[in-house]
């Protein structure tokens, strides 16, 4: 259960009275790779195994599709919650030392807050032929939506999904954090050989460059979310080749970058288009 009880006293308009709320669980998750340390993430309990998955394909640890790591659970608390695992790897599918690259716990809010240095790697980009529809976003949405019962129940958790070209929803994680949920997505996506399936990754918070960089490292093309981008996750979306999508709500919604690839079913985007940085395109 990753949703708990707890009593409040409610004020409104100057009367107070006791409430009983249920609120999103938050535990930290010790992760260690062939009995190493690597880092501690805070998290909402459940589906441990793909939010493990998915965070050392995304931070470049080991990506490789094939092979499947024993994850082992190595502690829990009181409550019965995962503490800890290890990841047993192959120490050659190892791709990189991460011995220091996170010396300090990963908050839920920020999957990059713990590390010590951006990664300095050569830029890829996603080499994209797709379109998509802009009325289909909308409903990847209310998809998502309807599958959000931590959030139903406590209003305090994120959730993200996964779709084809057309809107096909693959899954959808909830978690405490943003970056969690995305990473529970591509986890749950890699282990159960869908990931050359997704095309749209969607968010239900705000798109930063820390969830830009994990839809660049899954191959996904389009990232949508229902609130703003920041300046750092437009620039690196723009790089990486992915259509950023936000502001989704309402049947309405702002493509940012690599516009070409959102189809305008009104008329073809003006020239403007050229200068993806400075255009916004808003679909009524």
């Amino acid at each position: 259960m990753n949703i708990k009880k707890y009593k409040g006293v409610f004020y409104n308009a100057g009367e107070c009275s006791p409430v009983d709320d249920m609120l999103a669980v938050e535990i930290p998750l010790a992760i260690a790779v062939n009995g190493v340390p690597f880092t501690v993430t805070m998290q909402t309990p459940g589906n441990e195994n793909d939010l493990v998955r998915g965070l050392l394909f995304s931070e470049n640890i080991f990506r490789s599709l094939s092979e499947h790591p024993l994850i082992t659970v190595t502690g829990k608390n009181e409550s019965g919650y995962i503490t800890s695992v290890n990841v047993q790897i192959p120490q050659h599918l190892v791709l990189k030392d991460f011995a220091g690259t996170r010396n300090v716990i990963s908050a839920s809010s920020c999957g990059i807050c713990g590390k010590t240095s951006l990664d300095d790697e050569e830029p890829t980009r996603i080499i994209n032929t797709d379109i998509l529809s802009p009325s289909v976003v909308s409903d990847m949405f209310d998809q998502v939506s309807v599958r959000q019962k931590s959030f139903q129940q406590s209003g305090g958790t994120h959730a993200a999904g996964a779709f084809t070209l057309d809107g096909h929803l693959l899954t959808v994680q909830e978690d405490i954090g943003r970056h969690n949920a995305v990473d529970k997505v591509l986890g749950f996506l890699i282990n159960n050989n869908l990931l050359e399936k997704v095309k749209c990754l969607t968010v239900s918070g705000r798109i930063s460059f820390e969830i830009v960089n994990k839809a660049k490292a899954a191959g996904i093309p389009f990232l949508a979310a229902v609130s703003a981008p920041s300046s750092l996750a437009v620039d690196e979306a723009e790089k990486a080749g992915i259509s950023l999508l936000a502001f989704c709500r309402n049947k309405k919604l702002t493509v940012y970058t690599n516009t070409g690839h959102v189809a305008n079913d009104q008329e073809k985007m003006e020239a403007g288009l050229v200068n993806n940085k400075t255009h916004v395109e808003k679909f009524k």
